[in-house]
């Protein structure tokens, strides 16, 4: 009979703790946490004081490829990028968690509204690690922006630099000079 380091279990349970903090869906625990599933469920009960939502996660790489969800993820992977690159030997979720942090951060200090939650920035590092997405580069601000893998776009322009007709419009509204800025580009 094996036994449980009580040391290992309470950094699962503090990951979880973490991680339903930061919103992530039950699936998402059950993947990086050797938790139960019943476990897992109370721990959630307990911490946000319901039932964790039900349903599956979302399995399209389109949802990504959308003008908003593509800046953001694009800014997330970045991030991601180089806190995986500057610390190799940490865990994925750890780098995710990090990573995930610094872009609440970014937006906090700009003032945004989140776009991706934890649980959409865990499942796009896990398209990157599968091959069904890849970055493509701006041939105008030279910024690289998540696209399909595979995906041959020669001539490529980034939503920033050439944002859809409607992309932003009350926003436009109430702050004229994002709309200056991003009408000059």
């Amino acid at each position: 009979m094996a036994t449980r380091s009580v040391v290992a279990e309470v950094r699962e349970i503090t990951l979880a703790i973490e991680l339903i903090e930061m919103g992530a869906r039950l699936q998402l625990l059950e993947t990086e946490t050797s938790l139960s599933r019943d476990r897992l469920v109370k721990l959630y009960k307990e911490l946000k004081g319901a039932s964790p939502p039900k349903g599956m996660l979302p399995f399209s790489t389109d949802w990504f490829m959308t003008w908003q969800p593509n800046i953001h993820s694009s800014l997330f992977h970045a991030i991601y990028r180089f806190v995986s690159t500057h610390d190799p030997a940490q865990p994925t979720i750890q780098a995710i968690v990090k990573s995930y942090r610094l872009y609440l951060e970014h937006l906090g200090l700009h003032g945004d509204e989140p776009v991706l939650t934890l649980t959409r920035a865990w499942t796009l590092v896990r398209y990157f690690d599968s091959k069904m997405l890849q970055t493509t580069v701006c041939t105008r601000c030279g910024g690289r922006f998540v696209a399909h893998a595979y995906d041959s776009r020669p001539g490529y322009i980034c939503g920033l630099c050439q944002p859809p007709s409607r992309a932003g419009k009350t926003r436009r509204a109430q702050f004229p000079d994002i709309a200056r800025h991003t009408t000059a580009a």
